[in-house]
């Protein structure tokens, strides 16, 4: 009897641009997806794959409880069996407020508060007290934000100007305002004399307000006569109307413009933790909790594992096996109060990570989206042996990614392609690895780096003295400008502190293009994403005599049954959702009015099918064709101008963001993780953008594990030794080609991986 192979059956899927393409993927086997950016990878394995096994899980509850879930739309495919259950780690940023830490995300904190109120002494009573949320719990003097903020009087007034020349720099207190009014018309104050010009007496009563005991009052005038109100002083002013109270649900005025002509200071009150000062009182063996909450985790290990009283044992040993997880994944730095949006794109993906792997489940099918996006070479290694780890407990692993190490410890490689976008969409290889090295036409696995023997010399440096920014140890460095610099070293080894922190700090004219993702919605088009949509919609105006509202689909052009959308969604009650194409518009979210006007013989919708690259075969408005160019610089040049930001791939939105910040004419580029989502081959599309940048008279620095940025550049930085507090030390400067005599960790594989 021969034995089957237990696979998932996909068969005729059509997703985005995917080709009826068919797969089986065996399980209990690491199967890596590759291929160009693109090139439909993410469109086999969460648009197809992830999303129908979701929805067929949410099958199996009732129907109210159905009702309270994501609902999933059957996509479109004509059979998938077989599937199991899937864990979906994306690369999507970490969300979380400015309160979520490592030890909220990891669900660790809330045993340590447990922990605390059953064993802590003197004790204290119960969990929730423990927390900087609850009315107990709270600082008094900070209200558990663990931060002081107080007027900064050099950010709030301009000494040398008067207060009708707005003086008072915060607009709810300048002219602008009706309190800025008053000050000038209530006869307490001079409005056109400058401030530095007042007698002791009125600059004090103008910032502080009257002496203690005494009232001033000052007529305010409206149309109903004056009538007299009680002036308290600028700063007092200030901190009762804009720091004493919830400053999100002011109306005019956001935090940020308050954060803005305010000094933070960690609370004197509890010393930052945001907790009361009772709450610190409690112990375990010698720590209080927001001790416990800044030890690194490889400490805090060795703290609970010391705990003996029974009760607090069957706490701790709960805690216990998700931070065993996160150092297993080298993260024994970080510590539960480390704050989540603090973390390095390497650290958040391993955070990631490390929460969905305390699960004893198995038969599971686990997504991952380029896990070794942010990880140093040195730490695949660790990455690797988790992936295996995984299957080996029989689950069946699912992985899209370019680096090639992680490729190599696939069982099953299927390779998309052979283009991207309307050129990719169908598997071009599947198989073994020692198949792919024949039949790819794309993927070298022996891929050798090119080290630049001939770097450029510049003699002007941009300089960086004495930083501390988070784990910096004192870094003093020089930057050549006018080049091509990456800067390098194991996650969390301080390469963003220095860089978007010291460095913008110091430079504040840099263009940062950071990791954060791009809004992305089904009315945001490439068009209107770069900024040439009301350029071409007042083409059209001009050429037609209509208004330029009417070449807009989400204003008087949109089709008048879908509302713009080009799909309606019937209301099918408790029944999957199912979009269908809109039958007034066809899809094309214009109206027939819209339609029927031309531009060098084609519509509007014409127009927004044509691709990047065609595109200037229409339009000669150089701020068009400059803006359409850094697209096709940045190797985007075969998606359309109509193509919707949300149904890019990760690679191509890393790129498009790019391209919308080179537009910028700046000096300074700082970039992290420009490889991010990219195959080999579109690196070196990348690469010839760099060049051409610093060609033109530009500084370019980049953030990069990847060795073919490292070995291309001009000037190589490395941040070490390890991360966290064992990091923050600069262990070398110099061109590539002096690295690979270096001792160092990137260096080490700088030299494994040069041609000879």
């Amino acid at each position: 009897m021969s034995e089957t192979r237990d696979e998932i059956i996909l068969r005729g899927l059509q997703e985005n641009n995917l080709k009826n393409v068919d797969l089986n993927i065996p399980k209990e086997k690491i199967n890596v997806f590759t291929g160009l950016s693109g090139s439909g990878k993410s469109s086999v394995v969460f648009d197809t794959l992830a999303t129908e096994s979701r929805r067929q899980m949410t099958l199996n509850y009732p129907l109210y409880v159905r009702n309270q879930m994501p609902r999933y739309e059957r996509p479109h495919a004509d059979l998938m069996q077989h599937l199991s259950p899937v864990v979906v780690v994306e690369q999507k940023p970490v969300g979380g407020n400015s309160r979520s830490t490592v030890g909220t995300y990891m669900d660790i904190h809330p045993l340590i508060r447990l922990l605390f109120s059953r064993i802590g002494s003197p004790p204290i009573g119960s969990a929730t007290d423990f927390s900087s949320q609850s009315s107990f719990g709270k600082c008094p003097e900070c209200n558990g934000y663990g931060e002081v903020i107080a007027p900064d009087l050099n950010k709030i007034i301009n000494l040398n100007k008067s207060l009708r020349e707005y003086a008072v720099k915060f607009k709810p207190l300048s002219p602008s305002g009706w309190q800025g009014r008053w000050m000038m018309t209530g006869g307490l104050f001079d409005p056109d004399k400058p401030i530095k010009d007042y007698s002791k007496e009125k600059y004090d009563l103008l910032i502080y307000g009257p002496p203690e005991g005494e009232r001033v009052f000052a007529p305010f005038h409206t149309k109903d006569g004056p009538h007299d109100h009680e002036w308290d002083g600028l700063l007092p002013r200030f901190t009762r109307l804009y720091i004493n109270r919830d400053v999100t649900k002011l109306k005019q005025t956001s935090q940020d413009d308050v954060l803005a002509v305010s000094t933070h200071t960690l609370c004197p009150n509890c010393e930052g933790s945001g907790l009361n000062p009772k709450v610190l009182e409690c112990k375990i063996n010698g720590f209080n909790i927001a001790e416990y909450d800044q030890l690194e985790l490889i400490e805090l290990l060795g703290e609970l594992s010391k705990i003996k009283d029974p009760v607090g044992k069957s706490i701790a040993q709960q805690a216990i096996p998700n931070v065993k997880q996160l150092i297993d994944l080298g993260l024994g730095y970080l510590s539960l109060a480390r704050k989540m949006g603090t973390l390095s794109g390497g650290e958040a993906q391993r955070v990631k990570i490390a929460r969905h792997l305390g699960s004893s489940l198995n038969n599971i099918t686990y997504i991952f989206d380029e896990p070794s996006a942010g990880l140093h070479p040195e730490e695949i290694d660790m990455l690797t042996k988790m992936l295996k780890s995984l299957r080996n407990n029989h689950n069946t692993v699912v992985v899209i990614e370019h680096n090639l190490s992680v490729i190599k410890v696939a069982d099953e490689i299927i390779e998309m392609g052979p283009g991207a976008g309307v050129h990719g969409g169908e598997v071009v290889y599947q198989g073994e690895l020692e198949g792919l090295k024949k039949a790819s036409i794309l993927t070298t696995l022996d891929h050798k780096l090119t080290v630049n023997k001939n770097p450029r010399n510049e003699r002007k440096y941009f300089t960086i003295q004495n930083a501390t920014n988070n784990n910096l140890k004192n870094v003093s460095v020089e930057i050549p400008e006018n080049v091509l610099v990456a800067v390098c070293g194991v996650s969390g080894s301080g390469k963003s502190s220095l860089l978007f922190g010291a460095f913008t700090e110091k430079y504040p004219e840099t263009i940062a293009v950071g990791q954060g993702s791009i809004g992305t919605s089904s009315r945001s088009t490439l068009a209107t994403y770069m900024g040439i949509m009301d350029d071409i919609r007042s083409i059209f105006s001009k050429a037609t005599g209509q208004p330029a509202g009417l070449f807009s689909f989400n204003s008087l052009g949109a089709c008048p049954v879908c509302d713009g959308k080009g799909v309606t969604t019937p209301d099918v009650a408790f029944a999957d959702p199912v979009t269908v194409t809109c039958e007034a518009c066809g899809g094309t979210r214009y109206s027939d009015e819209a339609l029927s006007y031309q531009y060098e013989g084609k519509n509007i919708v014409g127009i927004l099918d044509l691709t990047i690259d065609e595109t200037n075969n229409y339009f000669k408005m150089p701020k068009i064709v400059k803006k359409v160019n850094t697209l096709i610089d940045v190797g985007l040049g075969y998606l359309t101008l109509g193509q919707t930001t949300s149904s890019l791939s990760g690679g191509e939105l890393q790129r498009l963001k790019l391209a919308s910040h080179l537009k910028k004419e700046g000096q300074i580029y700082l970039l992290d993780e420009p490889s991010l989502g990219l195959h080999t081959r579109d690196n070196d599309k990348l690469l010839d953008v760099f060049q051409n940048l610093v060609n033109n008279g530009n500084s370019v620095i980049i953030v990069e594990h990847n060795l073919d940025f490292i070995a291309a550049s001009d000037w190589v930085i490395e941040m070490g030794p390890e991360g966290g507090k064992k990091g923050g030390h600069v262990l070398f400067e110099g061109t590539p080609e002096e690295m690979l005599h270096a001792d160092t960790v990137t260096a080490k594989w700088l030299k494994d991986g040069a041609a000879e």
